[in-house]
């Protein structure tokens, strides 16, 4: 994304969002978004994946710039080349794992390969819980599940938007040790954005996001580095109210 600017009107004010964003987001890498309460990280996610239009700047897939794209083919490439990941596992409870892995494939008229499907499942630990529903799975494996969905069309960008936000510390580890181990095997990027600094430090690096601008970037970070910045960054945003 360029300069990527994004406004939202409530009433008569006018709130940028997002302030002239550029960042890369390379194959194989794991980026973490963070940044005080509404600071714009769900909209950087969103302008990136393309569900959300830009008000100036570009962002671009590969070699697709998305601001040309018409809404059919914006959503033929989240399908076809993106997966997400939200704190919601957005699974439907009467269906069974195995039927919401397949459920985007089948929606888009096709049929999935059963062989693919139980392999997605594998990958994420659950090979012996395709039959279940999704109401007889923990939280844990219920955002497994929504993982495997994710990653069933095989997409060359994974976002996360908070992904381990309802979890348990140690479900919460075995979900990030996931998407970590999904970048070295898959070669995908993931972008997550998160609060939580233990859940940063599982990523390559940060980006810190304040008043809808980048403000600072961690390489290599750990828990204590990320909460010590973001403290900081919640100071200087106390500061300027």
């Amino acid at each position: 994304m360029v300069d990527v600017v994004r406004r939202f009107e409530t009433g008569e004010t006018a709130v940028t969002a997002l302030g002239g964003v550029s960042l890369d987001f390379d194959a194989g890498t794991f980026t973490a978004i963070m940044g005080p309460s509404g600071s714009g990280k769900s909209t950087l996610l969103h302008c990136a994946a393309g569900i959300d239009r830009v008000d100036a700047g570009e962002v671009w897939f590969a070699d697709l710039n998305l601001a040309r794209l018409s809404r059919t083919k914006l959503a033929e490439l989240r399908r076809d080349r993106t997966g997400f990941v939200f704190q919601a596992y957005n699974l439907i409870p009467t269906l069974t794992a195995q039927q919401n892995v397949e459920l985007p494939v089948r929606l888009a008229g096709q049929v999935p390969d059963p062989v693919e499907v139980a392999d997605a499942l594998a990958r994420v630990g659950l090979a012996d819980h395709a039959g279940r529903l999704a109401t007889q799975l923990s939280g844990g494996q219920q955002q497994r599940v929504a993982i495997a969905r994710a990653l069933f069309s095989r997409p060359q960008v994974l976002f996360a938007d908070e992904p381990t936000g309802a979890l348990d510390i140690r479900t919460s580890r075995q979900v990030l040790t996931l998407l970590s181990a999904t970048v070295s095997q898959a070669g995908m990027a993931v972008i997550m954005v998160t609060h939580d600094p233990v859940a940063a430090a599982q990523a390559e690096r940060v980006v810190f996001l304040a008043d809808g601008r980048v403000v600072d970037e961690m390489v290599a970070p750990t828990a204590e580095k990320v909460s010590a910045r973001m403290t900081t960054l919640e100071d200087d945003v106390d500061a300027r109210q």
